[in-house]
């Protein structure tokens, strides 16, 4: 017991609560470019089946993490002695949760349409919800190290996993995609309701905040934004416009992709016409 202890409050080592855009904050943007750049490199040289492996990898560090928030979200130490109390805020199934399963599904389905699907998904609506963090990360920074680190590292793989999968091509550039990730998400949002929608008949909302990617109608409105159509607006239609908002804001890193794939090909195009008129004058020279 006295070894569990020790090992639970050196999970739950403190720190100061870091500041946005203070040091620890640029730290981890830094590491997040670097990964996704090391990952694009990468790629060049990767076929169908280890592009598979590097998003069950990553799925996984990112499962085991998560293993450990919920680990030091449980348990505490009191007195030297081990208290239970599982904050139900906490249970794993936000948006931003929603890509640790996906990938992990996508790293074991056979290449078709369904894994190009959560491919799309991961490459939209992930990279969406790494970003909103990576750049507004206030509301998930706390006291605690492990839980920092898991939450930049969580956040941090969705952008690079995202970008890797639209830079090798295995997510294709068309306006299409958007539709196929939009299955995905509406998917994961049907589950949220529903457990949502179980944690009230079963009473645990009385009690226990329980508010799967925050559109309960029984709790609080706390999503920034979202919050202000909440107040205003009857659940099933901030549900719509839930879903709307997210697809559109996903539709555009999709655009984006697109913009800078056209950019990277019309400059492509222009160096090897200046290369080829060079190599003609050489030969006109000759």
């Amino acid at each position: 017991m006295d070894i569990l202890a020790l090992v639970l409050e050196i999970l739950d080592t403190d720190m100061t609560r870091p500041e946005m855009f203070g040091w620890f904050h640029w730290l981890w943007i830094g590491i997040t470019v670097a990964g996704t750049v090391l990952l694009c490199r990468y790629c060049k040289a990767s076929d169908d089946q280890a592009v598979r492996k590097v998003v069950l990898i990553i799925s996984i560090v990112v499962a085991v993490l998560e293993i450990y928030k919920q680990i030091n979200y449980t348990f505490t130490v009191e007195n030297g002695s081990i208290v239970t109390d599982y904050q139900w805020y906490a249970f794993p199934f936000q948006f931003c949760s929603t890509p640790m399963y996906v990938g992990l599904i996508a790293g074991i389905v056979r290449k078709g349409k369904v894994r190009d699907a959560l491919y799309a998904f991961l490459a939209t609506y992930g990279v969406f919800a790494g970003l909103c963090v990576m750049i507004y990360p206030n509301d998930v920074f706390c006291g605690t190290l492990g839980i920092n680190i898991q939450t930049m590292i969580c956040h941090g793989s969705m952008i690079a996993v995202g970008i890797y999968l639209l830079y090798s091509g295995q997510v294709r550039l068309e306006h299409k995609t958007v539709f196929k990730a939009l299955s995905v998400f509406a998917t994961a949002v049907t589950m949220a309701v529903v457990m949502n929608e179980i944690a009230y008949r079963c009473g645990l909302v009385s009690e226990e905040t329980f508010n799967m990617f925050f559109v309960s109608p029984y709790c609080e409105p706390s999503l920034p934004v979202y919050s202000l159509v909440q107040a205003v607006v009857p659940f099933p239609w901030c549900l719509v416009i839930y879903i709307a908002a997210f697809t559109l804001a996903s539709y555009i890193i999709l655009l984006s992709a697109m913009l800078c794939k056209r950019l990277f090909v019309k400059r492509k195009v222009v160096i090897e016409a200046r290369e080829d008129k060079k190599n003609k004058e050489l030969i006109k020279c000759k």
